[in-house]
């Protein structure tokens, strides 16, 4: 009784508030109206491997996007909870870059709903790994916080160590989808033992991560895991950058779009 009263109180002194706008909600960490029609959640049919939308297929219906049919992935399917564009694109980097650690809470259930579909009995979630360097100068992973929320409403095991980047990487930006993947390569391994104590060899891995542009990191990450005996890996994404949009990514320097 007293948990309720000391709830009404809070809510009473801090009324929900959109997570985009801090317009008045309904309940806590939500979008209101405008911003949920500002908000670019993937529907309707997708690339089956990255979980780009699709034209011209049915609901549920996947196929494989021209990206990917020309890019060749390490992993097997994959999903996307958004497009990286409107307030999707403001809401990733609020997260990323402006200490907005508020937004994992919904951002990780966006990608668990996403993501569902790709869970297995056994499946093993890991985050996208950062370099302690970058690391001490953000203070925290994105890719660890939206993964720890997402692995609770998947009811699945994340283990946010086992991956490992080795060595600081230049920044991705403007660079084109050979030079990304040469700049990844040999950069990301896998602790072995943490991949020993959470079971690695033989399981389904479901890697998360923010943002995936050329997939790059991702196929990085991939690789490491099946060098280190995974069975099988997907991969599931807060949001995904369109082809088209792809050439006019970050501006020299940042470390937007990684």
């Amino acid at each position: 009784m007293f948990q309720g009263q000391l709830q009404t109180a809070l809510q009473t002194l801090y009324p929900p508030s959109c997570v985009g706008c801090r317009a008045p909600v309904a309940s806590d960490f939500g979008l209101c109206g405008e911003c949920l029609r500002e908000t670019p959640f993937i529907a309707g049919g997708i690339c089956g491997t990255c979980g780009v939308p699709v034209s011209g297929l049915a609901e549920d219906e996947t196929d494989i996007c021209e990206e990917c049919m020309t890019t060749q992935r390490p992993w097997n399917r994959g999903r996307a909870a958004m497009t990286y564009e409107d307030l999707g694109r403001t809401l990733v980097l609020q997260l990323k870059h402006s200490d907005r650690t508020d937004l994992a809470r919904p951002a990780g259930a966006w990608l668990a709903r996403a993501a569902r579909p790709l869970v297995q009995g056994d499946t093993l979630i890991l985050p996208v790994p950062m370099h302690r360097t970058r690391l001490l100068k953000r203070t925290y992973n994105q890719a660890v916080l939206l993964a720890r929320v997402a692995a609770r409403h998947l009811e699945r095991q994340m283990v946010p160590d086992l991956l490992v980047r080795t060595r600081r990487t230049p920044m991705q930006d403007h660079r084109s989808h050979t030079e990304r993947f040469a700049n990844l390569d040999g950069a990301i391994n896998v602790n072995p033992a943490r991949a020993r104590s959470a079971g690695l060899e033989g399981r389904h891995v479901l890697l998360m991560d923010d943002v995936l542009t050329s997939g790059a990191t991702l196929a990085a990450c991939a690789i490491a895991c099946f060098d280190a005996g995974a069975a099988e890996v997907d991969v599931a994404v807060l949001a995904r950058v369109r082809r088209e949009e792809f050439a006019a990514s970050a501006p020299r320097g940042s470390d937007e779009l990684m």
